[in-house]
């Protein structure tokens, strides 16, 4: 069963964070676009903790003993190289003693306009049984995650998946719907813009998080 959850559509300073990567003046910052982007990760983060199994564990202070819940586990972290970074790190900030995984996914764009997109490197512990959570800024055309999905697959199955992404086109949404096998899922979301265009943008989106986050590339056209 795949859930939905849109922290967008709650009045907070999460939004704050997102108004500012969506502004053009503000993106010329790109120290400020990543911290954003850790700050949402952040949020995700807390906000995912609250459906974790906890236990009581006795934590011993100069002055006394004081009963807290810990979580009963750690989850894995996974992201999409390079525009997941920073907000892969916001939830390494709160999840700081989870395990890790990584995976190289790009578009591969041809002369006709089209691209597909295509995996090629993954670092990822053993999955069977674990909590994943898998994150990425944008979800526009829905590809890169589905394709990062069944590349994770090959390392075990988790007990339960949360994909965390800030901005997602209603058309990614779906495409997630219609193409992750039924498992169990939440979907936590930033915001949900309706236009993708052909190149598969979101619209009004906020542009490239890659390049706004580390520097414009250059794309293998064959």
């Amino acid at each position: 069963m795949k859930k939905i959850k849109n922290l967008g559509l709650e009045k907070t300073v999460f939004n704050q964070y997102i108004a500012e990567i969506r502004d053009e003046k503000v993106q010329k910052d790109p120290i400020r676009f990543r911290r954003n982007l850790e700050r949402l990760g952040e949020i995700f983060a807390y906000e995912i903790s609250k459906t974790f199994s906890y236990h009581p564990v006795e934590v011993t202070t100069p002055l006394g003993v004081k009963t807290m819940h810990l979580m009963d586990e750690q989850p894995i972290l996974a992201t999409i190289l390079r525009a997941g970074l920073p907000l892969h790190q916001g939830m390494l900030n709160v999840f700081d003693h989870a395990d890790n995984a990584f995976i190289s996914a790009f578009r591969k764009h041809y002369m006709d306009g089209t691209f597909d997109i295509q995996i090629d490197y993954m670092s990822a512990p053993d999955m069977n049984d674990r909590i994943l959570i898998i994150c990425d800024p944008m979800l526009a055309s829905g590809q890169s995650m589905v394709c990062a999905y069944n590349e994770i697959m090959k390392q075990g199955h988790p007990k339960y998946i949360h994909i965390v992404s800030v901005i997602a086109s209603t058309q990614g949404v779906e495409y997630l719907r219609k193409n992750l096998p039924d498992i169990d899922c939440t979907i936590w979301l930033g915001a949900v813009d309706d236009e993708l265009t052909v190149q598969s943008y979101i619209v009004p989106g906020l542009g490239d998080a890659g390049d706004l986050a580390y520097g414009c590339k250059n794309d293998s056209i064959l």
